[in-house]
């Protein structure tokens, strides 16, 4: 073999042994990777898991309360943040909200008609959170069960078969204030600046007096202003109102209520839970109903 040719000999293995040192390495990587998906894929299974085994807490410690007491309040076991608690390899934490403290948004509604009563009630919260009045028709038309549009921001089937990627109007009740992204008005905006004030709740239900925001207090009582709602907050946060009676007395003279529209319990609560294990996180959130007896049901939940 002359000198070229063992050159070139020499250049072809030297060719084949990088060719297949990049293979190698390609495996390895290969390798790395499928067991890293793997990891991530049972570490995801366990954070799942947990999800569920935080709800049943939260389950668990309503039921508790339940059978204690008919009074729901911010100072209960309850409403305490589930502190971070570590797990294998990581944490879970939660939180239970009271979803009667907020505005039900499905109150605007009863047997398919638009409540007058509480669509006024629904104008007084967007005016006191600085949003459009138009809102509470478009919502009201979204949810009642006809096609007969509201004035003054209004929007049935017409409406929304009129946009680029055309649906039809719900008409029906909200399943979840998610679904207001849907809603002519319910921007991003406007959904971030109501979302803690408002639920969705399957039934129409009353206000639990002792853990609704002054704003939602102010809108729900007549004759009620954002300040003396505030005043009325900050006497709950040193004694809770024991009953319909106490909470009446404490009202400033000359304001009356309906005993129908206000409580100081709840039966519907929102289960937020945060799992993180290794290089994996999963959240849930399940609403949950309570009975007189039992564990809660659970109405709905969104595990990611």
């Amino acid at each position: 073999m002359n000198p070229a040719q063992r050159g070139v000999a020499i250049v072809m293995a030297m060719s084949v042994v990088a060719l297949a040192a990049i293979a190698t390495t390609a495996m390895m990587m290969t390798q790395s990777t499928w067991t890293r998906e793997s990891e991530l894929e049972v570490d995801h299974a366990q954070a799942q898991a947990l999800i569920q085994a935080g709800v049943d807490w939260a389950r668990a410690v309503l039921s508790d309360d339940r059978r204690l007491n008919n009074v729901d309040h911010l100072k209960e076991p309850w409403a305490l943040r589930l502190p971070p608690m570590p797990v294998d390899n990581g944490e879970l934490a939660g939180y239970i909200e009271d979803q009667q403290g907020a505005f039900n948004l499905n109150n605007l509604v009863l047997g398919g008609k638009i409540s007058a009563v509480q669509l006024d009630r629904f104008r007084r919260l967007l005016s006191v959170l600085g949003l459009p009045a138009t809102l509470a028709n478009s919502l009201a038309d979204w949810i009642d069960a006809d096609n007969e549009q509201q004035p003054n921001g209004g929007a049935e089937d017409e409406y929304y078969l009129s946009l680029q990627s055309p649906y039809l109007a719900a008409n029906r009740p909200l399943t979840d204030v998610a679904e207001l992204a849907l809603v002519r008005g319910f921007s991003d905006e406007v959904r971030a600046r109501l979302g803690p004030f408002v639920s969705a709740l399957p039934v129409n239900t009353a206000v639990n007096v002792n853990t609704a925001s002054p704003e939602v207090l102010s809108a729900v009582i007549d004759g009620l202003s954002l300040d003396a709602a505030r005043a009325l907050v900050a006497q709950r946060d040193r004694a809770y109102f024991r009953d319909y009676t106490d909470f009446s007395n404490r009202l400033p003279h000359g304001v009356e209520i309906a005993n129908s529209d206000l409580k100081v319990s709840s039966n519907y609560f929102l289960a937020r839970v945060r799992v993180t294990i290794g290089g994996a996180e999963a959240r849930g959130l399940a609403l949950l109903v309570r009975a007189d007896i039992g564990w809660p049901a659970i109405v709905w939940r969104k595990y990611q």
